[in-house]
């Protein structure tokens, strides 16, 4: 196997950990909440996931660097995907640190963008390679 060929399977590893959990975080949380679950149970799985999610992103973001760097392509055609990825960054570290301050509608609303995000990054990764 080539460097490109692992970082591209570790990058869509981290990317897949990422969006597949913000696709199950927010199924598992709504069906907990209908459920009467307590607070600090609801507390305990999301800031899990938020050491998960956070790590994936990291590891996403360096080897999506790395393989565009090893390709050599132009920082031009990144534009689409690296604004999403900046976006969703932004996006999901307000909601992490305004989580516990605002209602459950504004927290579901954020990680229905967040997830929107993340489903655009895949659209735009295809068009790149």
């Amino acid at each position: 196997m080539t460097e490109f060929e692992i970082l591209k399977w570790v990058h869509l590893l981290a990317a897949a950990t990422w969006t597949g959990g913000l696709i199950v975080l927010g199924f598992i949380i709504q069906a907990a909440r209908k459920a009467d679950v307590q607070t600090d149970v609801l507390r305990a799985m999301a800031g899990r996931f938020g050491v998960i999610s956070w790590s994936a992103m990291a590891v996403a973001v360096l080897t999506g660097i790395r393989m565009y760097t090893k390709i050599g392509l132009p920082w031009s055609d990144f534009g689409l995907k690296g604004t999403l990825v900046v976006l969703s960054i932004a996006i999901a570290g307000l909601h992490q640190f305004t989580a516990r301050r605002s209602s459950p509608a504004i927290r579901g609303m954020l990680q229905g963008v967040i997830m929107l995000l993340a489903i655009g990054i895949f659209a735009a990764a295809v068009t790149l390679i």
